[in-house]
């Protein structure tokens, strides 16, 4: 049986890539947002590509120490000058209005008007991304090119947005193993027309839910959470405690399509099977990567990860959050967006995947000196070469099949690629030596 990293592979890379960035094309022009039409448009759209339910609960809601907030619905926005013009229009750019804005329509001085516009004067061809979740209040956001050509003089301003009891939306694919135990891929799907943080991880998970549905087999289930950023993940969690608890392994994913190298954030647990598991793949996916150790800051791994939980849920990364200077500007854009990074991010979490199920402890059947694996045909028939990889990789899962070592054990101490030592052990299992050691499962 193919893996799914195996199965990926025979797909031409440059149409995958155009697959994933087209659909996160399709996605931008949404003004998303934690609650309101535009996340509902979204899981929309993910439910025409995978098997989705879709919760919402009511805005009032007690989530651990938090509120569902209100709902919040925009239309339209601008400001007008004296001579009708839109200076700054929300239908050029839906991150001109600073998100979660509340209702307003006054003629206002610019000295006015200045405390609710947010520029980047170190990008001043650059739109900022700005929220004003739970704090009521209203906003512009604009390139400083922009504020510099307002001329003094009064300006009409209008923000045409709903702020109402409503309902807190979020998506959740699940897909059966033949185990309850679960792995958890979580993205945040509340962000507007920003393409790295926020859809390259939305595309890559679907994909992923995808290649999974066409597998034969499943050693775990899988649950997929389209989700709004903190809020979302608190409320999920905090209805859904029983389900939380089946949770084996967990991955938070953003920001994976830019051209940076790979950052993985340990989980709070620091050495998890998921941490290791990660860890090994990026060891061998021949890109940049680093290992981040935990901090109560970030993406919604820290939900996870509270005390209350612990969760084995580590983050995915290519250039992290808040680090590159496009991050929650227009410049974040679909240019931004790289089809070849989106791919070989989906390999990563395709070769993760692959690790999780495919990682189990053996026994070695003949421990006493190694057995002959020539006359099975597992060795080389010609002496003085220098050993390959694979034959290597039949010697360490020999030595190391003592019950209490694990495949991913072996890959980490011998150096050498999860696949090749899993390889090996099917080998030697066909061979009649090894015996699955089933107290792995």
């Amino acid at each position: 049986m193919a893996s799914l990293l195996e199965e990926l592979n025979q797909q031409c890379p440059e149409e995958l890539g155009r697959e994933l960035h087209s659909f996160a094309a399709s996605l931008y022009p949404i003004c998303r947002s934690i609650t309101g039409d535009g996340i509902r448009q979204t899981l929309e759209a993910i439910a025409q590509r995978i098997p989705l339910r879709i919760s919402a609960v009511p805005s009032g809601t007690k989530v651990f120490d938090w509120t569902v907030p209100k709902e919040w619905n925009i239309r339209d926005a601008y400001i007008r000058d004296r001579h009708g013009n839109r200076v700054v229009d929300f239908q050029c750019s839906n991150l001109h209005v600073v998100n979660y804005s509340t209702p307003v329509h006054a003629t206002l001085s610019l000295d006015e008007l200045r405390p609710h516009l947010f520029t980047l004067p170190g990008h001043p061809d650059w739109i900022p991304y700005r929220t004003s979740y739970y704090k009521e209040d209203w906003g512009f956001c604009l390139s400083h090119n922009q504020l510099l050509q307002l001329e003094d003089g009064e300006y009409e301003v209008c923000i045409d947005s709903t702020l109402e009891d409503g309902v807190l939306n979020y998506g959740e694919c699940f897909l059966p193993g033949c185990s309850q135990d679960e792995v958890l891929i979580s993205c945040h799907a509340c962000h507007p027309s920003l393409a790295n943080d926020n859809l390259s991880g939305l595309s890559v998970a679907v994909f992923l839910a995808r290649h999974l549905l066409a597998q034969d087999y499943l050693r775990y289930s899988y649950r997929f959470l389209f989700i709004p950023g903190t809020i979302g993940a608190i409320t999920w969690l905090a209805q859904n405690r029983e389900a939380a608890a089946q949770i084996r392994h967990g991955l938070v994913m953003t920001c994976i399509g830019d051209a940076g190298g790979f950052h993985y954030k340990k989980s709070r647990r620091g050495n998890a099977e998921i941490d290791r598991a990660v860890s090994c793949v990026l060891r061998d996916c021949g890109e940049p990567f680093e290992t981040l150790e935990f901090s109560p800051y970030g993406y919604d791994e820290r939900q996870y990860c509270s005390p209350g939980f612990n969760l084995p849920v580590g983050c995915l990364m290519r250039s992290v959050w808040g680090t590159f200077p496009e991050y929650h500007t227009s410049a974040d854009n679909l240019d931004f967006l790289q089809p070849e990074s989106l791919v070989r991010s989906l390999r990563v979490c395709a070769a993760t995947f692959d690790v999780l199920e495919g990682d189990r402890k053996y026994i070695n059947r003949h421990p006493c000196c190694e057995p002959q694996l020539g006359r099975r045909g597992l060795y080389r028939s010609t002496g003085g070469e220098a050993i390959p990889e694979e034959i290597h990789a039949r010697l360490w899962v020999l030595n190391l099949s003592d019950g209490d070592h694990s495949l991913l054990d072996i890959a980490e101490r011998s150096g050498l690629p999860f696949f090749r030592i899993r390889e090996a052990a099917s080998a030697l299992s066909d061979a009649g030596l090894l015996a699955d050691d089933q107290k792995s499962d």
